[in-house]
């Protein structure tokens, strides 16, 4: 059984035990949390979009994503500008879908 689920504005394909990286959630390492917003369900192959399933996580790591960088350059004009960002993220791991 799998479950699309919009975890903070991104959806996700999560089944039971999976561990995922969303962005930064709200709660402390160990808490649960539960995921209302699922979009679709699959079990056995059949589909159900009205889906009264909840999802369950827990909290397992907040962190931060590798660095990007971001760089600016004009050509014959010497502008040249960089600039770097590092994502908050929070690791989950999917613990039951019911």
């Amino acid at each position: 059984m799998f479950a699309i689920v919009n975890i903070a504005g991104q959806q996700f394909k999560v089944q039971k035990d999976d561990e995922l990286f969303v962005h930064r959630l709200e709660g402390n390492v160990g808490d649960n949390v539960e995921l209302s917003e699922v979009l679709m369900t699959s079990d056995n192959g059949g589909i159900n979009l009205s889906p009264s399933v909840k999802v369950k996580a827990e909290i397992l790591d907040h962190l931060k994503g590798d660095k990007v960088i971001v760089f600016k350059k004009k050509r014959r004009k010497g502008y040249q500008k960089m600039n770097g960002h590092r994502q908050y993220l929070t690791k989950i791991k999917i613990n039951e879908l019911a």
